[in-house]
């Protein structure tokens, strides 16, 4: 991402950019509000996707950007996606294995035993910290404890949207702040900083967003109305009757994380840790992986088609809880296809932008508008969040305006962390609150719960960029170029 080039159209007015952005908001606003609400991610939003990216294509055309030049961009942009297709793909394997191996079920079993609602809000905020914080990767984090986080909550009775807002403020705290983050280290390379110095700095502003964060997480779980909470020991029963629990269960997602602790490839562990869910099962869960392959006896054929079906397919476990029985249900690798379609359509969104110069010509438009110190910032905010809209990358949110806005910097005399800290408060973690971001697809598809549900909830995320923005007013920590 590093050595991406941006594309510059000088026939291009800022006028012309904003048109595909307008055509874009209008009708998705449209087939979301009046139309298709809660399902909008089901194919249509795509589909306006790639409608957006026809506008874009159209006013390129009209300022003689070449066809080659934007399917080439496009091509590049969805190669860029490769690793995240993949990983969404193992993520759907992983979780079915996890289900009929009892590995989630366990974790929903002890986990009800030791949260309750008044703290269940704030665990899931610091247990989240700390597991991205220690792989350096939100991903990973929603994909391992917080499906587990969001079936506890379930079973607690506490709205999805609150619960995924919790995972996902301690996860991206976790991969803002970690070292073996990528966006951690690439917005530093972007600003011309290096990697100790941007953390250092950034915990100016993101540790009092965290702290305000748990507080609001804290407050929330004393106010939550609990009378409709379900039974918790019958709960319990219906677990342990469904499944065969063990602590041994745990072996497999300590031995994940420990992987990825350890710099492990991501797409390595998530397959072993498919592949280790799968073999837990026929030992744990023989009686489930018998009667999801449809057979009476566990043999070679029945074990092999039950473990393939919970990796391909959408697979569930019945219980005599019909409460339960959603939340024992897992989509296998198929159950990822949408979000996969979403993101690739973003993409093609995305490259066309960057094909006819819209994204250079709006970042510019923005450096522009503003004269002051705050302005600029104000301006770097603005920028990473629009980029996330339209490029639907949070990647191409941090390198389109570090590359653009770090001689603006340097020249207000300011230091180089100045931009890699706002870049990241407001171009890493607004990413999951946009539902065509790369970020906010995965998320809501691992997690199950709409951006809409949880956007809100999101606290750390959205407060993020107004904290970079209260500092900069106030001139709170604002680190000024050591004068020769």
């Amino acid at each position: 991402m590093e050595e991406n080039k941006i594309i510059e159209n000088k026939e291009l007015s800022i006028w012309e950019a904003l048109i595909p952005v307008f055509a874009l908001i209008g009708m998705l606003a449209y087939n979301v509000l009046f139309v298709y609400k809660d399902d909008a991610l089901s194919g249509s939003n795509q589909f306006i996707l790639l409608l957006g990216a026809a506008v874009a294509a159209i006013v390129g055309f009209y300022n003689k950007v070449p066809y080659d030049l934007m399917m080439e961009e496009v091509a590049h942009n969805v190669k860029s996606t490769t690793g995240a297709i993949l990983i969404l793909l193992l993520v759907g394997a992983l979780s079915g294995t996890w289900l009929i191996s009892g590995i989630i079920p366990s974790m929903i079993y002890y986990g009800l035993q030791i949260l309750n609602p008044t703290i269940f809000l704030a665990a899931c905020v610091i247990i989240c910290a700390i597991i991205s914080l220690a792989t350096g990767s939100s991903w990973t984090t929603s994909a391992t404890v917080g499906i587990a986080l969001i079936g506890i909550g379930d079973a607690l009775g506490i709205s999805l949207g609150m619960t995924a807002g919790a995972v996902l403020s301690g996860a991206y705290f976790g991969d803002k702040m970690s070292p073996l983050s990528d966006t951690t280290n690439l917005a530093p390379a972007m600003a011309g900083t290096d990697l100790f110095t941007h953390i250092r700095y950034m915990s100016f502003t993101t540790v009092p967003t965290i702290i305000v964060t748990l507080i609001v997480f804290i407050i929330l779980g004393f106010t939550i109305d609990t009378s409709g909470t379900p039974d918790t020991e019958g709960i319990l029963t219906t677990i342990k009757e469904s499944f065969h629990i063990s602590p041994w269960l745990f072996i497999v997602p300590v031995l994940v994380i420990f992987m990825i602790i350890k710099k492990t490839q991501p797409l390595i562990a998530l397959l072993v840790g498919t592949l280790l869910g799968g073999a837990f099962a026929i030992f744990f869960q023989p009686d489930i992986v018998t009667r999801i392959a449809g057979e009476d006896t566990l043999t070679f054929h029945s074990a092999y088609k039950g473990i393939m079906d919970a990796i391909t397919i959408s697979t569930s476990v019945e219980t005599s809880d019909p409460e339960l029985n959603e939340l024992f249900s897992a989509g296998g690798m198929a159950g990822m296809m949408g979000t996969i379609w979403l993101i690739i359509c973003a993409m093609v969104f995305g490259g066309i932008m960057e094909a006819i110069g819209a994204l250079a010509k709006i970042t510019d438009s923005l450096l522009k508008l503003f004269h002051t110190t705050f302005g600029l910032f104000a301006s770097t905010v603005a920028s990473c969040l629009a980029l996330n809209a339209t490029a639907s990358d949070q990647y191409l949110a941090i390198v389109v305006p570090g590359k653009m806005f770090a001689k603006a910097y340097k020249d207000k005399g300011l230091a180089p962390e100045n931009l890699s800290r706002s870049l990241e408060d407001s171009g890493t973690v607004t990413s999951v609150l946009i539902p065509w971001n790369t970020c906010g697809a995965y998320h809501s598809g691992v997690l199950g719960v709409s951006p809409a549900a949880y956007a809100g909830y999101a606290i750390f995320n959205w407060l993020s960029p107004f904290m970079t923005l209260l500092f900069a007013a106030f001139r709170i920590k604002i680190r000024q170029l050591a004068k020769k």
